[in-house]
């Protein structure tokens, strides 16, 4: 890969720029936190040739909303329930509006 296409890359949401002890410094959280989420499958970070762990940005919001929940109380685990089924949730709906667009443009027009 050149270093061409490593910058490129970067702008990719799913690409895992991240080593765990700086995911773990911008979410203001620590390496056992994220090491816990993983245990918990709330995800599971890709790793390097050397075996480190590597996260993407959207690992990384995934972890910050998991980690307001714990902030606020509540178990990890229930935490990282909660954050799957809130995913759930919003791609149910995603597909759902899909649905609804497709079935309305095959709708017929009303003669006027």
């Amino acid at each position: 890969m050149t270093a061409d296409d490593t910058f490129s890359r970067l702008d990719d949401d799913t690409y895992p720029a991240y080593t765990m002890g700086r995911a773990a410094e911008m979410l203001g959280t620590t390496q056992g936190f994220l090491r816990a989420i993983g245990e918990a499958r709330l995800i599971t970070p890709l790793r390097s040739e050397g075996g480190h762990r590597r996260y993407s940005r959207y690992q990384l919001r995934i972890a910050a909303r998991a980690r307001e929940l714990v902030d606020r109380g509540t178990p990890i685990e229930a935490a990282c329930r909660i954050v799957i089924l809130e995913d759930q949730l919003e791609e149910a709906q995603r597909i759902n509006a899909e649905y609804r667009r497709a079935a309305e443009s095959a709708k017929p027009t009303a003669a006027a």
